[in-house]
């Protein structure tokens, strides 16, 4: 079964959005929720996650632009559905132990990220974790919103999540928003994000690359 996914709503007064970059190619098998492409607007960038896992295939090319709510790609979910079973099988004994047990005393700070030249501050929506939640590296944590549209924060690192903004608070960019007590479980993915954010300014150019590159997976 095959699902479409189409050019979300990004923002009240946005009409079309231009493809910037795939982080996938056509033919890979993607994960739910996963990173699949970047889309700009003259306003904003925004992310895109796959809304199943399975066989990419690609609908639009970089530098297309497109309306809200034409197709983007299509999910193939019957090619996921062999590779999902195998690691399911092992990795519950491995990866349980694995997160829960080998803190790595190294600490993660996200900060707001820049979303927009106009935006200023945004306000956050909802969170997809609580605190004490075990997060992977790139996953949707939390909902973010400014007035003109609403943007999706991933995770910089594998650990533990700690809460440091509430759903309803209003932050500046740059503000802090939480915390990840960094684990074992995928050190060397994590390593390279979470070592630079160690001072305030690349911790804070940090989340802002994941915004360009990778956050505002752009909420339908």
């Amino acid at each position: 079964m095959s699902l479409e996914m189409k050019v979300p709503a990004v923002g009240e007064s946005i009409t079309e959005v231009t493809v910037a970059q795939w982080t996938k190619k056509d033919g890979d098998i993607v994960e739910m929720d996963e990173v699949i492409c970047e889309l700009e607007s003259d306003k904003a960038t925004f992310e895109v996650t796959a809304e199943a896992a399975g066989q990419l295939s690609i609908k639009a090319q970089e530098g297309d632009t497109l309306d809200i709510g034409a197709v983007l790609c299509t999910i193939d979910e019957s090619k996921a559905a062999a590779g999902d079973e195998a690691p399911k099988a092992s990795t519950p004994a491995s990866s349980g132990p694995e997160k829960e047990g080998k803190a790595t005393g190294e600490v993660v700070e996200m900060h707001v990220p820049a979303v927009g030249e106009s935006i200023n501050e945004v306000t956050i929506s909802s969170w997809t974790k609580k605190s004490g939640d075990t997060v992977e590296l790139d996953e949707v944590i939390a909902e973010i919103e400014s007035d003109k549209a609403t943007f999706e924060l991933t995770a910089e690192a594998n650990g533990k999540l700690e809460i440091i903004a509430e759903e309803g608070t209003t932050l500046e960019i740059g503000a802090l928003i939480c915390k990840i007590e960094v684990t074992d479980g995928g050190g060397s993915s994590a390593s390279a994000p979470s070592s630079a954010p160690a001072s305030g300014s690349s911790a804070s150019s940090s989340s802002e690359s994941k915004e360009t590159y990778a956050t505002g997976h752009a909420s339908p």
